[in-house]
Formats: C-alpha cells, sequence, structure tokens
C-alpha cells in the first residue's frame, strides 16, 4: 500500500485558528534544505485569534512586524523574540483577520526555537507561502489523531492578559502509554 502524502493548501489553512491547531497535530512539517528534505510530525501547536486576543501580536493592530497574520491563511509569519530565537507561524483564516497558529514542537524538537534552528526557518521565509516552492510545507500522511490523544493547555508566555492568559488554546499530541495501543 502506497504512503499517503498530501500537501495541505491554503483551503485547509482558510479556517479558524483552533481548528486549525487541533488539525495539525499529526501532520507533518516539511522543509526542503538544499538537497535533502526533512519532514517532522507536528505535535505542539498554540492558537492566535483576531484583534481581541490580547496574546496575539495583532490586539493592536497591523505593525511591520506582524503584517503577515493580515494576510491569507496559508502564509508563514516568523517573528524574532527574545533577541535570539526565530518562531514559526501559519495564517489562518482570510485576508485581513490577523489569526495564525504557532508551531511549538514536532516530533524531534520540543520547542519553537529548537525546531526553528534545526529546520532552518528564519526571516526569508516570512510572509511566504507554505509551499514546495517556498521550501516549507505541511503534508497530511493520513495519521488520524484521537481526542484522547490531545491535551489542551493554557498557551505558553502570555502573562497578564487577563482571560487571554488561561485559554486552553495550546495543543499538545499525548503520546500513548504502554498497554493502551
Amino acid at each position: 500500500m502506497r504512503h499517503m502524502r498530501k500537501v495541505l493548501g491554503r483551503e485547509f489553512f482558510d479556517r479558524p485558528a483552533l481548528t486549525v491547531a487541533r488539525e495539525l497535530l499529526g501532520k507533518y512539517l516539511v522543509r526542503k534544505m538544499d538537497e535533502d528534505t526533512v519532514a517532522l510530525m507536528i505535535t505542539e501547536t498554540e492558537a492566535y485569534f483576531g484583534f481581541q486576543d490580547k496574546g496575539s501580536h495583532a490586539h493592536r493592530g497591523r505593525t511591520p512586524r506582524n503584517a503577515p497574520m493580515f494576510e491569507q491563511g496559508g502564509t508563514i509569519y516568523v517573528y524574532f523574540t527574545y533577541g535570539m530565537h526565530w518562531m514559526l507561524n501559519i495564517v489562518c483564516g482570510r485576508k485581513d483577520f490577523p489569526a495564525a497558529v504557532l508551531v511549538r514542537g514536532v516530533e524531534e524538537y520540543i520547542g519553537p526555537a529548537r525546531l526553528t534552528k534545526a529546520l532552518r526557518i528564519n526571516k526569508k521565509l516570512n510572509a511566504k507561502p507554505l509551499s514546495k516552492k517556498s521550501g516549507l510545507w505541511v503534508e497530511d500522511r493520513g495519521i488520524i489523531i484521537s481526542p484522547a490523544q490531545t491535551k489542551k493547555t493554557p498557551r505558553v508566555g502570555i502573562p497578564n492578559r487577563g482571560e487571554w492568559t488561561s485559554r486552553l488554546w495550546r495543543f499538545v499530541l499525548v503520546k500513548p502509554k504502554k498497554g493502551n495501543l
């Protein structure tokens, strides 16, 4: 039987960020680097949704830094944080409504800075579409993730934002315990 590999297009990302964040678990982040192509399963995501989300870069409006968040779903939004780390986000939903999913972890690299460093993701990809042409895309390889395999938690690093701090908008793939396969 042939292994399914479907490149996810804009239609997948042209949906609410919470839906996309949940459904990205089990999909593969694929990066073409020189002659190598690396594919790693997405294991952790975080959703950011709209102007009212005080955890989002866009809650105060459009700026040069967050401008990619206002593009069409499937656009790459990469930003620099703490003066040393790149963060990979995928824009979701319709153009001019700021929403995105931060990819926080993949199977071999837990933490958004580790995955961007390992996959050489930086500002060169910012505002480009997810695609083979850009060298970064997401594939569905037919893996089904059940609700029992997903843990919802508050987002990381969003202190003092009232109700937005405690929103359960972080999704983590939970590995089954031995004997529960």
